[in-house]
């Protein structure tokens, strides 16, 4: 209430006019800026072979590209904020969101879970944490707490679980939701992921929900070959990954959001600047 939040902390030293922009766009959905890009996966697949061979250890594009996430809000903070009545919060964890379908059938049902991160972990490190949490909650009678939230919630008659979810956005907006259901809410979030590719399929864009803090949606898609110009400029066929971003604009101007995912093509680049620890993370303003 009045701007204290249990999952973020105001920020109030910003440009006059970076803090009149969440007034302008009130909405989440009316604030995002969408951009693709091809990841090169020959240097993705130089590296997981190497972690294979050398290591014994299996990586697949997505431990990648996850680790890489977490690397980047660790270094370029204002990517963890998020924006709620009209203000702009900061993060002291990095969280990171993900849809896992029990099976690979039609009716098969689905989840949702949330891992945290302190931003200095290596890949292994996300590795561990994200495949843990896979496992515990892919199989058909794991439940964990977003599954137990809803099935509260949903107990009840249709008319009573608007009312209450309304009551929740309320709650939300004021700053009283129970820390409890936000760390159960995959809502409240750093970023979503979803893995396309799994399912053999082309990235999207995927919208930021209004129910929570989600700023940052990443969508991997199925690779393919496509033409590409050669180092000795000659024409030839590359292996490459659609990957689809979309974003919350309020929070950081158009040059921060650039330099940020500069930096994030050159870890999908080179993979083992992941390989260690982070030192220390970049603290983001008070």
């Amino acid at each position: 209430m009045f701007g204290r939040r249990s999952d973020g902390r105001r920020i109030k030293n910003i440009d006059p006019f970076q803090k009149i922009v969440p007034h302008i766009m009130s909405a989440r959905h009316d604030s995002q800026n969408s951009f693709s890009y091809e990841a090169e996966c020959e240097a993705l697949d130089v590296y997981i072979a190497e972690k294979r061979e050398k290591e014994g250890v299996s990586y697949n594009y997505m431990h990648i590209v996850m680790a890489a996430m977490v690397r980047l809000l660790a270094l370029r903070p204002q990517l963890n904020r998020f924006v709620m009545r009209g203000k702009i919060y900061k993060r002291d964890k990095i969280y990171m969101s993900m849809a896992v379908k029990k099976s690979l059938k039609d009716d098969s049902p689905g989840t949702t879970l949330k891992v945290e991160f302190d931003g200095t972990e290596s890949i292994a490190e996300v590795k561990q944490k994200a495949d843990d949490a896979i496992r515990a909650n892919a199989t058909p009678k794991a439940y964990n707490d977003t599954d137990k939230t809803a099935r509260k919630l949903t107990r009840v008659p249709n008319w009573l679980i608007r009312l209450g979810v309304g009551a929740l956005k309320r709650l939300d907006r004021r700053g009283l939701l129970p820390k409890k259901i936000i760390a159960a809410s995959p809502f409240h979030t750093s970023f979503f992921i979803t893995n396309m590719k799994s399912i053999k399929s082309d990235y999207i864009f995927h919208h930021l929900y209004d129910f929570g803090t989600t700023g940052l949606f990443v969508a991997m898609g199925k690779e393919t070959m496509r033409p590409v110009v050669m180092p000795d400029g000659s024409l030839g066929a590359g292996k490459r990954m659609g990957m689809g971003f979309v974003t919350d604009e309020r929070f950081c101007d158009g040059f921060y959001y650039v330099t940020s995912f500069r930096l994030l093509k050159e870890m999908l680049l080179n993979p083992h600047i992941l390989d260690q620890r982070l030192k220390a993370k970049t603290e983001d303003a008070d």
